[in-house]
């Protein structure tokens, strides 16, 4: 499915998401910027979607326990252990079947 929104209207997306779960953790702007090293201002503009730094994008997930919607961006490599199985080694060697001996 292709979705037309543009990547400012997807950093306000972002910035909302990230104001609510620090508003559902009963946080300030303050107590976020202290916790995570950066400036009211920073946090600020991250949450008005206006853009920041991805070290701050990343920090800020990490202050409001939200680091793991990091790893939904890169699906988790699975290894099927019946294709491992059948997985053979590549062949060393032609195969010629052998004449039948007669008794």
């Amino acid at each position: 499915m292709n979705d037309l929104r543009t990547t400012s209207e997807r950093m306000v997306e972002l910035g909302e998401q990230i104001r609510a779960q620090r508003l559902r953790l009963n946080l300030t702007l303050e107590d976020v910027a202290k916790n995570a090293g950066l400036s009211i201002n920073v946090v600020r503009r991250l949450e008005s979607g206006e853009g920041s730094t991805l070290a701050s994008f990343v920090t800020v997930l990490r202050v409001l326990h939200r680091d793991e919607w990091l790893t939904t961006l890169q699906p988790a490599v699975t290894i099927d252990p019946l294709s491992m199985l059948k997985k053979h080694a590549p062949r060393q060697r032609a195969y010629k079947p052998r004449k039948p001996q007669l008794d």
